[in-house]
């Protein structure tokens, strides 16, 4: 149970990368299972977000396993930026993370609702985690939503990009999905143990 006396919230982003999807999903249903007296995650849905969980066929998985499901409509709608900025949210998790909204975040642009909820949560000192897909530069393998690898390229660009998230001051940048679990303890046990 939480100090605080009450449950505490998390927004979790999917943007539009189907690249470690299954396996974000897998270890959020764990950490929902593990902080279950504790912990409500919403699901903040970018609309292209939306159509790769459909592609992997998660979207029932989501209703079932998350508190809320929301589907992005505009930059503003659902609003996610203001519930940050009040501190509803611990924190925001952007995972997986298109090479899309990393770029934009890494350049402070803030044209959709999940990269407008992180600039906004940054300017009111909530954290933000983003689990990029393209992390470093050089060759990667992705699972398609039929099972198969596909072979990727991931541009010198769009590691720097990462390199660039790495030095703004509270987001923190990390590349698998099993480093999920440190940032719920990081969060949810430093309290208990203090």
């Amino acid at each position: 149970m939480s100090l605080r006396g009450e449950r505490r919230k998390v927004a979790w982003g999917i943007t539009g990368s189907g690249d470690k999807l299954r396996e974000t999903f897998d270890v959020m249903k764990e950490v929902v299972e593990v902080f279950a007296d504790d912990l409500d995650v919403e699901v903040f849905l970018s609309r292209a977000g939306e159509q790769v969980t459909r592609y992997y066929k998660l979207r029932e998985g989501l209703r079932e396993c998350f508190d809320r499901v929301w589907v992005e409509k505009d930059a503003n709608s659902p609003f996610l930026a203001g519930r940050l900025q009040l501190g509803e949210f611990e924190f925001l998790l952007l995972a997986p993370s298109s090479s899309n909204t990393v770029a934009k975040l890494s350049y402070g642009i803030s044209d959709t609702m999940l990269t407008n909820g992180a600039i906004q949560a940054l300017k009111a000192y909530v954290p933000v985690y983003v689990m990029p897909c393209d992390y470093r530069e050089g060759a990667t393998v992705t699972k398609l939503p039929d099972g198969r690898d596909l072979r990727l390229r991931v541009r010198k660009e769009d590691a720097e990009n990462v390199r660039r998230l790495a030095a703004m001051e509270g987001i923190f940048p990390f590349e698998k999905p099993e480093e999920i679990h440190g940032i719920f303890l990081k969060h949810f046990r430093s309290e208990e143990e203090d």
